[in-house]
């Protein structure tokens, strides 16, 4: 549902983002989020650091094989 929700708002020109617990007790919905597209992840403030890094990490990667 949520790669239906993303790929509905990138075809649509529409912001996504997501609001939840998730991303931040979970890494890897925060991994599959980005491989999605997403816009946004909001997180908890005892896991931005991690999560912004793992992030940069995946996005360069992503970059590096496309």
């Amino acid at each position: 549902m949520l790669k239906l929700a993303v790929e509905g708002a990138r075809r649509n020109k529409k912001h996504s983002g997501i609001c939840g617990q998730a991303p931040s007790d979970y890494p890897e919905i925060a991994e599959f989020l980005v491989k999605i597209g997403i816009d946004s992840i909001s997180l908890t403030p005892d896991t931005v650091l991690k999560t912004i890094r793992q992030v940069i990490e995946l996005e360069k990667h992503m970059i590096a094989i496309s």
